[in-house]
């Protein structure tokens, strides 16, 4: 038996890596699938993979209409909202002096401000049982160069899956977080640096985890299934580390 048979699920970040990982799994296992992403292109794609019925929405997460508009969507295609996996997210890696105040705002802005508006405006379209999966790092432990400004949020995230647990366990909504290591993803060609320390940092990533590689996108993507499944009914208001023991 499927387990999200008769059930939505939306993603944001969905048009590619781990979103789009976990908006197909979401699909194989029975869901209505609704993503939202940036580029026009990628959604496309991501579309035809997720399968018949899905929805592709482009939006930003770092602007609010946008992401009242993405809900009027789904609201007026699948009328609600059973699992939110709230993976949007930039990271931009460069040493603290050379950060800039539009680069600060960029990285706040989609990856905290639009994670917590995310959820605000989804709540109309869940019910009771229905549950959201933040996506933080495990940059929100550990310190890595470049990093600073891209951990701060992601610490941020784990916090806000306590906090919004206690704020939304009497409507029966779960909240929990995945924190991932090293994954291959499209986000470094997005670091702002360049193919060559995109290269390096890739081979120095896999080199801390214990098992010696990094994780591939549908391994994160099973982690968001299970907390957004009844089996997880229990678990509240955590955070799930998939880093190969790259924190140990």
């Amino acid at each position: 038996m499927k387990r999200f048979e008769g059930k939505v699920a939306m993603i944001t970040g969905g048009n590619s890596g781990i979103g789009l990982a976990a908006a197909k799994a979401f699909a194989r296992e029975g869901a209505q699938v609704a993503v939202t992403g940036r580029d026009e292109g990628t959604l496309k794609n991501a579309e035809k993979e997720i399968g018949s019925g899905a929805l592709a929405i482009r939006a930003d997460a770092a602007r609010i209409a946008d992401l009242d508009a993405a809900m009027a969507k789904v609201r007026a295609q699948f009328k609600r909202i059973d699992a939110l996996f709230v993976n949007a997210g930039i990271g931009k890696f460069v040493p603290i002096a050379e950060v800039t105040e539009a680069m600060f705002d960029e990285i706040v802005t989609i990856n905290l401000k639009g994670a917590f508006f995310t959820v605000q405006k989804a709540l109309p379209l869940m019910a009771r049982g229905s549950a959201v999966v933040l996506n933080a790092s495990i940059n929100a432990h550990i310190g890595l160069p470049g990093t600073t400004v891209y951990g701060a949020t992601k610490a941020a995230v784990v916090n806000m899956a306590k906090t919004m647990s206690a704020d939304l366990a009497e409507r029966g909504i779960r909240v929990n977080a995945v924190s991932p290591g090293p994954v291959e993803t499209p986000i470094f060609g997005r670091a702002g640096i360049s193919s060559e320390q995109s290269r390096q940092t890739k081979e120095w990533l896999q080199n801390q985890t214990l098992v010696k590689r990094m994780a591939e996108p549908e391994e994160i993507a099973e982690a968001v299934l299970y907390l957004s499944s009844d089996v997880s009914s229990f678990v509240v208001g955590t955070e799930l580390v998939i880093d190969g023991g790259m924190t140990i």
